[in-house]
């Protein structure tokens, strides 16, 4: 069912109509109803034609299928139909009964079943064509249409999933190729266009604004937020502008249906871009690397440290003999400038450190205990995904000590044994015992470590006396507090204010 909503900039037309009077014979309209007219005049204009963008765009787009080796035995009834299995395989929903097409070849074993549909557009006259990594991945085979109807089969030249961009090859001169645009320019509230295969309906056209930029979804790149409609299939194809540009690669929606609700995610070009050199020359993706692990940094955790604005990246854990380890950096330190770059979020940190060349000699600025300081540091180079054992402190036994000033914030606390300070590597801290009130409240619990309170190191149980003892009554306080191989900051507030 459809509901018909009016726009209310149809609302200054009608006033300059009833605005119209009559004298002698002859239509004389006033001054604020021409002016209302020349408004709604000025809006019309506005809107977009993208007739001619889809002529000097589209040849440049072009459909991808993917297809796989059949064996013996196999049938194509078990699968998807080649225009669903694509959304299938990017939102890790289950294959519904019934819903492949059977292939009488297929069901014989011979030659090739299609897995997937996506679409791609064209970087240079010589056939380098940029699509994402999961339109690609695990494809046996690869069959590129251009929208002439010439067919090819081509090459995966490099594919990056962390950034989901990939780009193939085919064996073509003289190919129309793209104009890439200025990511810088965008601007929330313009018109973009997208061209793809939804649903392997090729060469189709959307269009829509700029809801957002620079969104965060929790993957390694910011998008591009539009309302253009994108669906199964239109993976891989270019966000463009209304200078006939592309700004983007067009990679994620967000649905709850399966279906397009409205909101869609582009990569940025000029990001994607960085990934496609680095795959055209040597087939793989460099990034820096510093070995830390991070998290955000909350309002509460920003106000009792005296850091001011919630900023920058809260040190969790160092990794031993990391760049990071052998520059200095410690756990609770909050890092808010990369390079004189400044932290605003956590996520930037990773894309500063893994847009650096690997060997670069950077500096990083630490706010730790009150005061920032400069560090400097060799970024390392990122190595396949590694597997870290967690470790837990063993060894000797805890002595509990009575302690009136942690009782109070509902802590009952004991020093550690050195071995194990040895075995967490750690000079101080003291072990959480019981946490009760407004301490288990605030998320702490029993074999937590207490690395510093209130902005102070803290090395043993009457440490942690010392500092309690001196602050503001029913005052929150901050606590660096280690939990297995992570540390983060925890507020109590004694009242629960």
């Amino acid at each position: 069912m459809f509901s018909l909503r009016v726009s209310r900039s149809l609302f200054p037309v009608a006033a300059a109509c009833s605005s119209l009077v009559w004298a002698l014979g002859v239509a004389t309209v006033s001054l604020p109803a021409i002016a209302q007219s020349a408004a709604s005049q000025a809006v019309v204009r506005g809107l977009p034609d993208f007739t001619e963008l889809v002529e000097q765009v589209g040849p440049s787009v072009v459909n991808i299928r993917t297809l796989e080796k059949t064996r013996a035995g196999n049938t194509a009834g078990e699968g998807p139909d080649e225009q669903m299995l694509e959304f299938f395989r990017r939102f890790g929903i289950p294959v519904p009964p019934g819903a492949g097409r059977g292939n009488p070849r297929q069901e014989r074993g011979e030659g090739e079943r299609p897995t997937g549909v996506g679409s791609g557009f064209i970087l240079t006259q010589d056939g380098f064509i940029m699509t994402n990594a999961h339109v690609v991945d695990g494809a046996d085979e690869l069959l590129v249409t251009l929208p002439d109807k010439r067919e090819f089969k081509a090459r995966v030249v490099g594919a990056d999933k962390r950034t989901d961009v990939a780009v193939v090859k085919i064996d073509a001169l003289g190919l129309p190729a793209v104009r890439i645009g200025d990511v810088g320019r965008i601007r929330v509230g313009e018109w973009v266009m997208a061209i793809g295969s939804p649903f392997g309906l090729e060469s189709t056209v959307t269009a829509g604004i700029v809801s957002a930029k620079q969104r965060d979804t929790g993957d390694y790149l910011p998008f591009i937020q539009t309302d253009v409609a994108i669906n199964p299939g239109n993976s891989g194809g270019p966000l463009i502008n209304m200078r006939g540009e592309v700004i983007g690669i067009n990679s994620q929606i967000y649905s709850r249906s399966g279906g397009f609700m409205g909101i869609s995610f582009a990569i940025p070009v000029d990001e994607a871009m960085r990934v496609a050199d680095q795959l055209r020359a040597t087939g793989k993706v460099t990034r820096g690397r510093i070995g830390v692990s991070i998290d955000q940094v909350s309002k509460d955790v920003a106000e009792s440290l005296g850091l001011g604005d919630a900023k920058g990246a809260l040190v969790r854990g160092v990794e031993t003999d990391s760049p990071a380890g052998k520059a200095g950096i410690e756990a609770g330190d909050i890092i808010i400038r990369f390079d004189g770059k400044p932290i605003d979020k956590s996520v930037d940190l990773p894309r500063l450190v893994g847009n650096t060349k690997p060997g670069t000699r950077s500096t990083v600025t630490v706010f730790r205990r009150g005061q920032t300081k400069d560090l400097s540091i060799v970024v390392g180079e990122v190595e396949p995904e590694q597997k870290q054992a967690s470790r837990r402190p063993s060894g000797g036994e805890n002595k509990v000590v009575p302690a009136g000033a942690a009782k109070g914030l509902g802590l009952g606390l004991a020093d550690l044994t050195d071995a194990q300070r040895s075995q967490l590597k750690i000079k101080g801290g003291v072990r959480i015992e019981s946490a009760e009130g407004a301490a288990a409240r605030a998320g702490l619990r029993e074999g937590d470590i207490v690395l510093a309170l209130a902005n102070t190191e803290i090395a043993s149980v009457k440490d942690f006396e010392a500092v309690a003892s001196k602050l503001e009554k029913n005052r929150p306080v901050s606590l660096l507090v280690r939990r297995g191989e992570w540390a983060q900051y925890v507020v109590i507030r004694p009242n629960g204010r």
